[in-house]
């Protein structure tokens, strides 16, 4: 396996985790798809969102992949009015990570990040390595930890 940034950052902070690898289908990049191909549940799965605050510019939100970002919580979370989501077309310029396969750990810049409070749930979530077809498993205090992030009510 070639080593992901969001690996090799985790690697030098000495940050306990694996990884799980799966198929990846073009035509389905959901999230829910990535959580049955390597057999975990909706909720330990972790979506990567990045959005645009009207205020403090832009910010990231990791929630399960079974649910949608509740912009009214993000925007208060952030410090913002209102946010929106990104178009998928400035995904890559702004993190240099694609669709399907974003993960808060190792974007170009440090964006304001923002954790779903469910992840306290779980000992490990899931999140991206940062390519499509892997999948990071680590504890989402580690996570917290490492990205300066708040957990809060997001969704």
């Amino acid at each position: 396996m070639n080593k992901t940034n969001a690996i090799r950052i985790l690697e030098a902070h000495k940050i306990e985790f694996d990884f799980a690898e799966y198929e990846v289908d073009e035509n389905d990049l959901s999230g829910e798809s990535v959580a049955e191909k390597i057999g975990a549940s909706y909720e330990e799965v972790f979506k990567t969102l990045v959005a645009k605050g009207d205020k403090t510019g832009y910010c990231v939100f990791c929630i399960p992949v079974n649910y949608e970002l509740d912009l009214k919580k993000a925007a208060k979370v952030s410090g913002n009015k209102s946010v929106e989501l990104i178009k998928v077309k400035d995904l890559f310029p702004l993190t240099g990570y694609v669709r399907g396969g974003c993960s808060p750990i190792g974007m170009k810049k440090q964006y304001p990040t923002f954790i779903d409070e469910t992840s306290q749930l779980f000992d490990r979530i899931f999140i991206s390595a940062g390519v499509r077809g892997i999948q990071i498993h680590l504890n989402p205090n580690d996570l917290k930890n490492l990205l300066n992030a708040e957990f809060a009510d997001l969704i």
